[in-house]
C-alpha cells in the first residue's frame, strides 16, 4: 500500500516511516521546503515538498494512496511564525480529511492525544475537534490518543530526554508539583508511558484492520507510573542522582503565561496544567488485541538517555 504520510519529519513520523516500510508500504510524506534531508530513508519514500496549508501540496500528496496518516502535532504554539494548535492540530488535518473524502481515499488514521476534549487547553481542544470533525465524514476512520511517548529521539524532540535536559542537569532538585497551598500529593500524578516503536505498530497494523474502522484507542503503557517514579527512573537511566522537592505549580503557571512565547522558556503553562492532570490509560488488553509485545518503560529501555 501507498500511504500518505503527514508529520514525517518529527520525533513519531521517523518511527512511523520505519514500520511502514518494515510491513511492505511505501511512505508518500509532505515535506516543508529544505527539510527533505531531514527525513529517514528519504530515498525510500516519495516526498512531496510543500506545507501543510499548501492545498496542492496536500492534494498531490494523497493522490494515488490507499490511506492517511495525520501525525502532525506541536508541544508549544509560536503565533508570530503561525505555528498554532489550530492551524495545525486542527486546520492540517480538516484539509486533508476534507482531500481524502474529494480523492476517494478512505482509510485515514489520525493522531490525537490522550487527554483530548472540548474544555481543556488550546492544545487538548483542538486535538478533541479533530476528532470531531473525522466523525462527521464518510472515511473509515481510526483515532490513536497516545499517553506520554518516549524512546530514542534521534535529534528530535522527546519528552525524557528534554525532561533530564530541563531539569536534571541544572543544579537544582527536581520539582514535585502539586496543585493548591498543602504538598501532600506532590508527585503523585501519573501517567502510562507507551514506547515510539510500539505506538508506530499500532498505527500500521490499523491501517489493515478492520475492525479498527470508525473506533478510538487510548494508547499508553501496561504499567503507570506517578511523576515521581518516572522522574527517578529517568534520572537513573540518565547516570544522575537528584533531590527532589514539593513545588507549587501555581506560581509557575504564572511565569509560564509571561515567557512560554520564548523557545528558551522549558515549559508553557499548558504543558504545566496537563502534566498535573495525570495521563493514563488501559491498555493491556490492545497489546493483546494487536499482537504487539510492550516494550516497558524501564531504566535499561531509557539507555539512550546515558549515551547521547
Amino acid at each position: 500500500m501507498k500511504i500518505a504520510l503527514f508529520g514525517g519529519t518529527g520525533f513519531i513520523g521517523t518511527y512511523l516511516i520505519e514500520e511502514l516500510l518494515k510491513t511492505g508500504h511505501t511512505p508518500k510524506v509532505l515535506v516543508r521546503p529544505g527539510s527533505e534531508q531531514k527525513l529517514s530513508h528519504h530515498n525510500r519514500c516519495d516526498i512531496v515538498t510543500g506545507t501543510i496549508s499548501d492545498l496542492e501540496a496536500v492534494r498531490d500528496t494523497v493522490s494515488n494512496t490507499d490511506g492517511v496518516i495525520y501525525n502532525i502535532g506541536i508541544i508549544r504554539e509560536f503565533p508570530r511564525k503561525k505555528i498554532t494548535y489550530e492551524e495545525l492540530h486542527f486546520k492540517g488535518a480538516r484539509l486533508c480529511m476534507d482531500m481524502a473524502s474529494e480523492l476517494g481515499v478512505k482509510r485515514f488514521i489520525l493522531m490525537s492525544a490522550n487527554g483530548a476534549k472540548q474544555s481543556g487547553t488550546a492544545y487538548q481542544e483542538t486535538k478533541f475537534l479533530s476528532e470531531q470533525y473525522i466523525k462527521e465524514t464518510g472515511l473509515e476512520w481510526t483515532v490513536f490518543r497516545p499517553s506520554l511517548v518516549f524512546g530514542n529521539p534521534r535529534g528530535k524532540i522527546e519528552f525524557c530526554s528534554q525532561l533530564r535536559d530541563d531539569m536534571l542537569s541544572i543544579p537544582l532538585p527536581t520539582p514535585l508539583f502539586y496543585e493548591g497551598i498543602i504538598p501532600k500529593n506532590a508527585g503523585s500524578f501519573a501517567m502510562s508511558p507507551i514506547h515510539v516503536e510500539n505506538v508506530a505498530e499500532y498505527f500500521v497494523k490499523a491501517l489493515v484492520k478492520k475492525s479498527t474502522i470508525r473506533q478510538t484507542y487510548e494508547i499508553g503503557g501496561i504499567h503507570p507510573f506517578s511523576w515521581k517514579e518516572l522522574v527517578s527512573i529517568i534520572a537513573t537511566a540518565s547516570g544522575k542522582k537528584k533531590w527532589k522537592i514539593p513545588t507549587p505549580v501555581f506560581p509557575l503557571k504564572i511565569m509560564a503565561s509571561v515567557f512560554d512565547r520564548f523557545s528558551w522558556f522549558p515549559i508553557t503553562g499548558d504543558q504545566l496544567s496537563m502534566l498535573v492532570q495525570g495521563n493514563t490509560c488501559e491498555s493491556k488488553n490492545l497489546f493483546e488485541e494487536f499482537h504487539i509485545e510492550p516494550i516497558n518503560f524501564s531504566v535499561s529501555n531509557l539507555s539512550y538517555l546515558h549515551s547521547e
